[in-house]
């Protein structure tokens, strides 16, 4: 009862405080809450807004990371312990490379490989002539003394800087290592026309001298083993180093791109050209194709062997 008449006294008090209000007041009220009642709008829809770009900037970024940072998958079985025997030939900024190594794995990412290498030096003063006079009988460097290529010997260490872990990746591993090279230096024999009286000539086989031959005295070259006899040897020291970047989508298999630099150093001046520029050091840079076999050592076998079992799945 008590409860009761206190809530209908409070309720003629506040007609009674309503009622006192004028016209003016009642629409200054009125206006004050329609621009708080706006307000909590516009910021309620500003936040709407912003937490809804929010969302779906969060759902794109979830979409699409997965998605950049996924290759294709691999189903093969891949071999963790990866020793490598591979050929690789490589052109070189003075000539031309043949290389095999062997790589033998020590500990996961790190390889040390020992390699075996035939490579062709030039001089950059070769320049191949014909004779005017003699077309068709080939072509002739002028000034060569000495065909040279060395046989070489040396170990070296390879480290994977970024593996391949999914289906037509690239791994790019830097390389580098040295040895014992031999350089065979083969004297040139020339064609040489030599006149005789009443306009007859004839042809003699005889090395390069810069005193007396001329370009147009020359026919061709002579037999490549022709010399072979007097081939000279010089021995020096080689190092070699580079980035490889292998991407083959066979984990059986290596095909690999290297680009690096080396160095060839003899105990003297090589005598490629008739001229005083011959060198003693052969520093160049080179670019290779490599390609190789994967070995298990748990289970090894020959590449005639991966090729059989290919054929038969």
């Amino acid at each position: 009862m008590f409860l009761f008449s206190w809530l209908r006294l409070r309720s003629v008090r506040a007609t009674a405080r309503y009622a006192q209000r004028t016209p003016a007041t009642i629409k200054t009220l009125l206006n004050r809450q329609a621009d708080k009642s706006l307000c909590s709008s516009a910021s309620l829809d500003i936040c709407g807004i912003l937490n809804m770009r929010f969302w779906l900037i969060l759902l794109f970024l979830s979409l699409c990371v997965p998605l950049a940072a996924q290759g294709d998958l691999d189903p093969q079985n891949r071999i963790f312990w990866r020793n490598e025997r591979s050929l690789g030939a490589a052109l070189n900024a003075d000539g031309w490379s043949v290389i095999y190594r062997d790589l033998r794995q020590i500990k996961p990412y790190h390889r040390y490989f020992l390699e075996g290498s035939i490579e062709g030096f030039k001089h950059p003063k070769e320049t191949k002539l014909t004779n005017y006079y003699f077309q068709g009988t080939g072509s002739f460097v002028f000034g060569k003394l000495n065909s040279t290529w060395t046989a070489g010997f040396g170990a070296g260490y390879q480290q994977e800087i970024f593996g391949k872990h999914d289906l037509g990746g690239v791994s790019v591993s830097w390389f580098g290592g040295g040895g014992a090279t031999v350089l065979f230096a083969k004297p040139i024999y020339y064609k040489i026309i030599v006149f005789l009286p009443d306009n007859f000539y004839t042809i003699e086989e005889q090395k390069f001298d810069l005193t007396i031959h001329q370009p147009l005295d020359i026919m061709s070259k002579s037999s490549p083993f022709k010399g072979i006899n007097e081939i000279k040897v010089y021995p020096g020291l080689y190092a070699r180093g580079g980035f490889s970047f292998e991407y083959s989508k066979n984990d059986r298999l290596t095909h690999a791109i290297e680009v690096g630099a080396s160095l060839h150093a003899f105990t003297k001046t090589i005598p490629i050209m008739a001229s005083d520029d011959n060198k003693q050091f052969f520093p160049s840079i080179f670019v290779s194709y490599r390609i190789g076999m994967i070995l298990d050592p748990v289970n090894p076998g020959s590449i005639l062997d991966f090729f059989r079992r290919r054929r038969e799945e």
